[in-house]
Protein backbone atom coordinates (compact mmCIF):
# COMPACT_ATOMS: atom_id res chain seq x y z
CA UNK A 1 0.00 0.00 0.00
CA UNK A 2 1.45 3.55 -1.14
CA UNK A 3 2.19 6.08 2.05
CA UNK A 4 0.16 8.87 1.89
CA UNK A 5 2.31 12.09 0.79
CA UNK A 6 0.92 15.49 1.80
CA UNK A 7 1.57 18.47 -0.69
CA UNK A 8 4.00 19.59 1.52
CA UNK A 9 6.01 16.52 1.18
CA UNK A 10 5.54 16.48 -2.02
CA UNK A 11 6.69 20.22 -3.15
CA UNK A 12 10.01 19.86 -0.88
CA UNK A 13 10.83 16.45 -2.65
CA UNK A 14 10.06 18.22 -5.86
CA UNK A 15 12.36 21.12 -5.40
CA UNK A 16 15.26 18.75 -3.55
CA UNK A 17 15.29 16.47 -7.07
CA UNK A 18 15.46 19.97 -9.63
CA UNK A 19 18.33 20.69 -7.10
CA UNK A 20 20.16 17.66 -8.07
CA UNK A 21 19.13 17.58 -11.68
CA UNK A 22 20.53 20.77 -11.98
CA UNK A 23 23.54 19.12 -10.59
CA UNK A 24 23.89 16.26 -12.31
CA UNK A 25 23.11 17.97 -15.62
CA UNK A 26 25.94 20.44 -15.10
CA UNK A 27 28.20 17.99 -14.48
CA UNK A 28 27.14 15.91 -17.21
CA UNK A 29 27.62 18.83 -19.71
CA UNK A 30 30.75 19.53 -18.72
CA UNK A 31 32.10 16.01 -19.81
CA UNK A 32 32.96 16.20 -23.72
CA UNK A 33 36.08 13.92 -24.09
CA UNK A 34 35.18 10.86 -26.38
CA UNK A 35 37.54 8.18 -27.03
CA UNK A 36 38.06 4.35 -26.57
CA UNK A 37 38.56 2.83 -23.09
CA UNK A 38 41.28 0.87 -21.60
CA UNK A 39 38.66 -1.04 -18.90
CA UNK A 40 40.07 -3.81 -16.08
CA UNK A 41 37.82 -6.04 -14.72
CA UNK A 42 39.70 -7.78 -11.59
CA UNK A 43 39.92 -8.59 -8.41
CA UNK A 44 38.96 -12.08 -6.24
CA UNK A 45 34.91 -12.02 -6.99
CA UNK A 46 33.00 -13.95 -9.72
CA UNK A 47 32.06 -11.61 -12.94
CA UNK A 48 34.75 -10.18 -14.56
CA UNK A 49 34.55 -12.47 -17.78
CA UNK A 50 30.75 -11.73 -17.60
CA UNK A 51 30.68 -8.01 -17.14
CA UNK A 52 32.78 -7.50 -20.22
CA UNK A 53 30.53 -9.81 -22.55
CA UNK A 54 27.47 -7.69 -21.35
CA UNK A 55 29.58 -4.64 -22.94
CA UNK A 56 30.30 -6.94 -25.81
CA UNK A 57 26.11 -6.92 -26.24
CA UNK A 58 26.08 -3.24 -25.89
CA UNK A 59 28.84 -2.77 -28.67
CA UNK A 60 26.48 -5.01 -30.78
CA UNK A 61 23.79 -3.55 -30.05
CA UNK A 62 25.16 0.12 -31.32
CA UNK A 63 26.20 -2.13 -34.84
CA UNK A 64 29.80 -2.28 -34.13
CA UNK A 65 31.64 -5.60 -34.38
CA UNK A 66 33.33 -7.42 -31.26
CA UNK A 67 36.77 -9.34 -30.82
CA UNK A 68 37.48 -11.82 -28.45
CA UNK A 69 40.43 -13.20 -27.56
CA UNK A 70 40.40 -15.75 -24.74
CA UNK A 71 44.14 -16.25 -23.40
CA UNK A 72 43.92 -19.51 -20.27
CA UNK A 73 40.24 -20.82 -20.67
CA UNK A 74 39.97 -21.08 -24.03
CA UNK A 75 39.13 -25.03 -23.82
CA UNK A 76 35.81 -23.86 -21.98
CA UNK A 77 32.93 -23.95 -23.82
CA UNK A 78 30.94 -21.74 -22.62
CA UNK A 79 27.15 -20.26 -22.77
CA UNK A 80 27.99 -16.55 -24.09
CA UNK A 81 30.34 -18.18 -26.63
CA UNK A 82 27.41 -20.06 -28.12
CA UNK A 83 24.86 -17.12 -27.63
CA UNK A 84 27.66 -14.65 -29.36
CA UNK A 85 28.17 -16.84 -32.17
CA UNK A 86 24.04 -15.98 -33.07
CA UNK A 87 26.11 -12.77 -34.28
CA UNK A 88 27.92 -14.46 -37.15
CA UNK A 89 30.86 -12.79 -37.98
CA UNK A 90 29.53 -9.52 -36.04
CA UNK A 91 31.73 -11.36 -33.25
CA UNK A 92 35.60 -12.94 -33.81
CA UNK A 93 35.81 -14.98 -30.92
CA UNK A 94 39.24 -16.66 -30.42
CA UNK A 95 39.59 -19.23 -28.16
CA UNK A 96 43.73 -19.76 -27.71
CA UNK A 97 44.52 -20.94 -24.54
CA UNK A 98 45.33 -24.69 -23.59
CA UNK A 99 43.74 -24.07 -19.50
CA UNK A 100 45.39 -22.99 -16.63
CA UNK A 101 49.01 -23.13 -15.91
CA UNK A 102 48.30 -26.35 -13.35
CA UNK A 103 46.51 -28.37 -16.46
CA UNK A 104 49.07 -27.90 -18.70
CA UNK A 105 52.36 -28.31 -16.56
CA UNK A 106 53.99 -26.91 -19.26
CA UNK A 107 56.12 -23.71 -19.20
CA UNK A 108 57.08 -23.37 -22.45
CA UNK A 109 53.97 -24.32 -24.16
CA UNK A 110 51.78 -21.91 -22.03
CA UNK A 111 54.23 -19.76 -23.20
CA UNK A 112 53.77 -19.50 -26.72
CA UNK A 113 49.82 -20.00 -26.08
CA UNK A 114 49.75 -16.68 -25.06
CA UNK A 115 52.21 -15.59 -27.51
CA UNK A 116 49.51 -16.61 -30.18
CA UNK A 117 46.79 -14.95 -28.97
CA UNK A 118 48.53 -12.00 -27.90
CA UNK A 119 49.52 -11.63 -31.96
CA UNK A 120 45.95 -12.40 -32.72
CA UNK A 121 45.06 -9.43 -30.17
CA UNK A 122 46.90 -7.00 -31.62
CA UNK A 123 45.40 -8.56 -35.15
CA UNK A 124 41.80 -7.91 -33.58
CA UNK A 125 42.91 -4.45 -32.24
CA UNK A 126 44.16 -3.29 -36.04
CA UNK A 127 40.92 -4.42 -37.41
CA UNK A 128 39.14 -0.81 -37.72
CA UNK A 129 35.69 -2.80 -38.12
CA UNK A 130 35.69 -3.88 -34.47
CA UNK A 131 34.70 -1.54 -31.71
CA UNK A 132 35.53 -3.50 -28.76
CA UNK A 133 38.46 -6.30 -27.96
CA UNK A 134 37.96 -8.39 -25.14
CA UNK A 135 41.03 -9.88 -23.53
CA UNK A 136 39.67 -12.05 -21.50
CA UNK A 137 42.51 -13.65 -18.57
CA UNK A 138 45.13 -11.96 -19.89
CA UNK A 139 45.74 -10.50 -16.21
CA UNK A 140 46.78 -14.23 -15.98
CA UNK A 141 48.84 -14.40 -18.55
CA UNK A 142 50.83 -11.66 -17.82
CA UNK A 143 50.58 -12.52 -13.88
CA UNK A 144 52.70 -15.42 -14.59
CA UNK A 145 54.94 -13.38 -17.24
CA UNK A 146 53.80 -15.39 -20.34
CA UNK A 147 53.94 -11.92 -21.83
CA UNK A 148 56.57 -8.63 -21.70
CA UNK A 149 54.27 -6.15 -19.57
CA UNK A 150 56.00 -3.16 -20.83
CA UNK A 151 54.82 -4.49 -24.27
CA UNK A 152 51.17 -5.28 -23.43
CA UNK A 153 50.94 -1.82 -22.04
CA UNK A 154 52.48 -0.31 -24.72
CA UNK A 155 50.49 -2.09 -27.59
CA UNK A 156 47.44 -1.05 -25.98
CA UNK A 157 48.58 2.58 -25.02
CA UNK A 158 49.30 2.77 -29.36
CA UNK A 159 45.59 1.41 -30.35
CA UNK A 160 43.27 3.49 -32.39
CA UNK A 161 41.82 6.34 -30.77
CA UNK A 162 38.03 5.31 -31.00
CA UNK A 163 39.07 0.96 -29.92
CA UNK A 164 37.45 0.18 -26.26
CA UNK A 165 39.42 -2.70 -24.75
CA UNK A 166 38.53 -5.16 -22.07
CA UNK A 167 41.15 -6.77 -20.29
CA UNK A 168 39.47 -9.16 -17.47
CA UNK A 169 41.36 -12.00 -15.10
CA UNK A 170 42.49 -11.23 -11.43
CA UNK A 171 45.66 -9.81 -9.89
CA UNK A 172 45.94 -7.01 -12.39
CA UNK A 173 49.42 -5.48 -12.89
CA UNK A 174 49.66 -2.03 -11.36
CA UNK A 175 51.21 -0.63 -14.75
CA UNK A 176 48.16 -2.04 -16.14
CA UNK A 177 46.36 -0.47 -13.46
CA UNK A 178 47.53 3.21 -13.89
CA UNK A 179 47.86 3.09 -17.51
CA UNK A 180 44.01 1.82 -17.80
CA UNK A 181 41.14 4.42 -17.83
CA UNK A 182 38.43 2.40 -15.99
CA UNK A 183 38.95 -0.38 -13.25
CA UNK A 184 37.32 -2.14 -11.49
CA UNK A 185 37.53 -4.59 -8.68
CA UNK A 186 35.16 -7.75 -7.96
CA UNK A 187 35.22 -8.20 -4.14
CA UNK A 188 34.44 -11.82 -3.14
CA UNK A 189 31.70 -11.60 -0.19
CA UNK A 190 30.47 -15.35 -0.61
CA UNK A 191 30.65 -18.08 -3.01
CA UNK A 192 28.65 -20.99 -3.56
CA UNK A 193 31.90 -23.39 -4.47
CA UNK A 194 32.95 -23.20 0.07
CA UNK A 195 29.78 -24.99 -0.19
CA UNK A 196 30.07 -27.94 -2.17
CA UNK A 197 28.60 -26.80 -5.25
CA UNK A 198 29.84 -27.51 -8.74
CA UNK A 199 30.24 -25.46 -11.82
CA UNK A 200 26.59 -25.47 -13.19
CA UNK A 201 25.83 -24.29 -16.94
CA UNK A 202 24.61 -20.68 -17.28
CA UNK A 203 26.37 -19.39 -14.01
CA UNK A 204 30.13 -20.67 -14.20
CA UNK A 205 29.73 -21.58 -18.14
Amino acid sequence: MMTDISDEDAARHRAKMEKRKAVQDAEVAGKTVEKGLLIVHTGAGKGKSTAAFGLALRTLGHGWRVGVVQFIKGAWQSGERDALASFGDRVDWHAMGEGFTWETQDLARDIAAARRAWEKARELMADPTIGLVILDELNIALRYDYLPLEEVIGALAARRSGLHVVVTGRNAKSALVEAADLVTEMSLVKHHFKAGVKAQPGIEF
